[in-house]
């Protein structure tokens, strides 16, 4: 072999090998197919390939987004309602994983937004159009458990489905925000009338509370004014008894006094002691009797 043909042949494995060098970034993974058959996984980082009889296929495994697109659905008291979500999902970063996605499912964003249209229209049809609407979170949770069954054989996981919207034709809409209005106008009315009659039952209970009052003062104000008086006939009987019935005396020499009836004084008796004896007083012994005693 000539040293030209060497130098060609030294140039073109240089030529392959750096046709056949591939860098993966993080975000993806893939397989280096050998003649159209599945040879070896792809990780990130650097990879090499023989070119012409290998192949590389990179796929990428960050979370997706895809909006299964708007459609029309009759729910089950028969109203059109269209409908529209999105799916979230990614692709596991395992061996098998990328394969399954590779081998098992083509196109799998596009088998995706359909599964997820019919299973829409197979809950939402067994639904009226204000169940739908009121229940969206559990029409979310059973279009992603159907998801995660019908595609766990394709490799990807089901990150989380979101139902955008639904929306009734435009005659049904504004006959349901009609009725909505009635209904916070019904909800406001009986509040204000529940709030009156709490306002009213306080007064009342006030008013009851005030004319309790008014009576336990009046009865303490009686209560006292008897004791009051127990004590002061108790007074009464206890000191003034005898002297009553010295003034009734006195005031019976008065009147005799004044009318100007003849008194008999006996021979011998104090004028004083005589008057003293007729008002039931003591008599005051006279200085001659003292001074005999």
């Amino acid at each position: 072999m000539s040293a030209e043909i060497l130098y060609f042949v030294i140039i073109g494995v240089v030529i392959i090998f750096f046709m056949g060098i591939r860098f993966v970034r993080p975000t993806q993974r893939g397989v280096i197919e050998r003649m159209g058959k599945y040879n070896r996984f792809v990780v990130p980082g650097f990879n090499w390939f023989l070119p012409g009889i290998e192949s590389i296929i990179l796929i990428n495994i960050t979370e997706q987004l895809i909006e299964a697109n708007p459609q029309e659905i009759i729910t089950n008291d028969n109203l059109n309602a269209k409908v529209d979500a999105q799916v979230y999902f990614k692709i596991r970063t395992d061996e098998q994983s990328v394969k399954n996605a590779l081998y098992n499912v083509q196109n799998c964003q596009y088998q995706i937004v359909n599964l997820a249209r019919t299973t829409l229209r197979n809950i939402i049809g067994t639904l009226s159009l204000k169940s739908a609407n009121s229940e969206r979170g559990k029409i979310n949770s059973e279009l992603l458990i159907v998801l995660l069954r019908e595609t766990k054989e394709w490799g990807i996981e089901i990150v989380r489905t979101e139902l955008k919207e639904i929306d009734p034709p435009k005659d049904v809409q504004e006959t349901m925000n009609k009725v909505v209005k009635a209904e916070n106008e019904k909800i406001a009315a009986i509040d204000f009338a529940t709030a009156t009659e709490t306002e009213a039952d306080g007064a009342k209970r006030a008013e009851i509370k005030k004319a309790e009052g008014i009576k336990q003062a009046k009865i303490l104000a009686a209560e006292g004014e008897a004791e009051a008086i127990r004590l002061v006939n108790e007074a009464a009987e206890q000191y003034f008894v005898g002297n009553a019935q010295l003034l009734r005396r006195l005031e019976m020499v008065e009147t005799a006094l004044r009318s100007n009836a003849k008194i008999v004084i006996p021979t011998g008796s104090d004028l004083v002691n005589v008057i003293g004896e007729m008002a039931g007083i003591v008599p005051v012994k006279s200085l001659d009797n003292k001074k005999q005693s």
